[in-house]
């Protein structure tokens, strides 16, 4: 229910890394990728988003319209990106009407206390300038008391539902569409209570170097969307991931760029995608995706399974946590500056998470 496709267009770019040109003599049929999936809510979300995680005031507006210029109607934020004014101000300064796009927000850690929920939600609508978000997250799987320095709220973090239950309101007063979760931890302490509405999206980081093949095929079979945030990996792994041999052969048979057949495998994967960028040729580049034939789509799939998996985005230590915050994330090996080691696997996670 969560993955009902619809064509999807292509929207030429112009860019500093320019499009290939089609291989002469090529006869590849490359049919269209799914523009959207469709929620249990009947709301149907955009499969591509300009995400402004890291964007900077001042850079964020003009890269919000670019995007929305050139046909993206999906702007992924969060009141701790710090930007979400700017975002607003761009959407209204861009005429496309509000019931074009689709925007995503994000409940931070410091106020998972249902008294927090509501005036926490309402900012970033203020901000915005918009009655409704189409998407509300749980930013992150823990909880922190509010007024504190990261000091965790043991027992909101261990039962998620109270925080869960006011966002089920909100969907009920019409100031969300659709609710979901972000690093998936969560799902596990979430599901064995009643839900009005279960989880509409799961927000995880999936790559290249961390695709979690386990987590996406669980996730189709227990109807639930992911979304991929670090789509490239992190700001160090981009060259690294636009050099892959996989990737380059791909962009050069079929005439696109690198990032393209990245952003292309992450939609043909069946999740949604959240690249971002402020430089204007590459937002628009991101738009246009291609479906892969599926020899190579198979031959990437293969590539990026072949070596142990790598997170990038681990805040565990900088929070002074005492345990991992991906303590069972299907065995990522962590680079030393974010943390080390591996995990209990997947398997752990799945554990009473089957209901979701």
């Amino acid at each position: 229910m969560y993955a009902s496709y619809l064509g999807m267009r292509a929207i030429a770019r112009s860019s500093k890394v320019r499009m290939g040109k089609p291989c002469p003599g090529a006869h590849r049929n490359l049919s269209s990728l799914p523009s959207h999936y469709t929620l249990p809510s009947g709301h149907k979300i955009p499969s591509v988003a300009l995400g402004v995680w890291q964007a900077s005031p001042g850079e964020v507006g003009e890269a919000v319209k670019t995007a929305l210029k050139a046909g993206y109607r999906h702007i992924d934020g969060a009141w701790a990106y710090r930007n979400e004014e700017e975002v607003g101000k761009a959407l209204r300064e861009s005429g496309i009407p509000r019931d074009q796009v689709w925007l995503t927000s994000k409940l931070w850690n410091t106020f998972h206390a249902p008294e927090d929920v509501e005036p926490a939600l309402d900012e970033s609508l203020q901000k915005l300038g918009t009655e409704y978000l189409d998407l509300y997250l749980i930013h992150w799987p823990i909880a922190f008391k509010k007024g504190s320095n990261n000091v965790v709220d043991e027992e909101l973090t261990a039962n998620p539902y109270p925080t869960w239950k006011k966002l089920e309101e909100m969907v009920d007063k019409g100031k969300v569409r659709n609710i979901g979760v972000s690093k998936r931890v969560l799902l596990r302490n979430l599901t064995a209570n009643p839900l009005k509405y279960k989880p509409a999206v799961n927000q995880v980081e999936l790559n290249f170097w961390n695709p979690q093949p386990e987590l996406l095929k669980w996730a189709k079979e227990n109807n639930l969307l992911l979304e991929a945030y670090s789509p490239l990996g992190s700001n160090k792994q981009v060259k690294e991931t636009l050099q892959v041999p996989e990737v380059q052969a791909i962009a050069k048979e079929l005439g696109i760029t690198p990032a393209q057949a990245i952003i292309s495998w992450h939609v043909q994967r069946g999740t949604v995608v959240l690249p971002k960028s402020v430089t204007p040729s590459r937002v628009i580049e991101n738009l246009h995706i291609v479906k892969l034939p599926e020899d190579l789509f198979n031959k990437l799939e293969k590539a990026a399974s072949a070596h142990p998996p790598q997170r990038v985005v681990n805040p565990s230590k900088n929070w002074g946590l005492s345990y991992d915050i991906f303590d069972d994330d299907g065995g990522v090996v962590v680079p030393e500056e974010s943390d080390s080691g591996e995990r209990a696997g997947v398997e752990g996670w799945r554990t009473g998470a089957g209901d979701v």
